[in-house]
């Protein structure tokens, strides 16, 4: 199979092989391109954006990255308008990864689409299977956050700093733990008043 034929297939949710060699290439070719991207920290954010957008599938507009940021595929990644993650994050987009727009990431977020086979034989061989990761808009993700395949993030929701998400969060929420769980609904009473004029 072509490599474009292998990404519909790992899309489908069924188990693949994931030491392929056109898989493993896809990937030291997303590790030199994102080495490129973290290498230019500091130039200009329409320079870093061109950048992003031989790495990403797609990406609106300021969308930025603190080195380091580090991905398995970017073809699987879709980014909307105004983002930011911290130091440190981690995507693995084989399952795909959608992200809406005013979203900000704490350092050392990760997202793993994919996982290993259960069975020890079959995980030796290179058997994987992957769940795409949504997450809605103005969705907050706290320092430290692992998020699980096949989970979506509501709008407006944070998860709190430290938390696993194996399951899916509703919007309008503050979750944290591990695993993350909600604690409780965002209300009016949250708001303070902020920007201030």
């Amino acid at each position: 199979m072509t490599l474009e034929e292998q990404r519909q297939y790992i899309l489908t949710g069924k188990m693949y092989n994931d030491l392929t060699s056109e898989l493993v290439e896809a990937r030291e070719k997303t590790v030199l391109l994102t080495n490129q991207y973290n290498a230019s920290f500091g130039q200009p954010a329409h320079v870093r954006e061109e950048l992003l957008k031989q790495v990403l599938h797609s990406i609106g507009s300021s969308v930025h990255f603190e080195p380091t940021f580090r991905c398995e595929f970017g073809f699987n990644i879709s980014i909307g308008d105004n983002f930011y993650a911290n130091f440190d994050c981690i995507m693995l987009d084989g399952g795909g990864i959608e992200i809406g727009s005013n979203v900000l990431f704490g350092p050392k977020v990760g997202i793993y689409t994919s996982n290993h086979a259960i069975d020890a034989d079959e995980r030796a061989a290179g058997g994987c299977y992957a769940k795409k990761v949504t997450i809605g808009n103005k969705v907050w993700i706290g320092a430290g956050v692992h998020i699980n395949q096949g989970v979506t993030i509501g709008d407006n929701s944070i998860i709190g700093s430290g938390s696993v998400v194996t399951k899916d969060i509703p919007a309008n929420v503050i979750a944290a733990g591990v695993p993350c769980r909600v604690i409780r609904e965002i209300t009016e009473a949250d708001k303070t008043g902020f920007p201030y004029i």
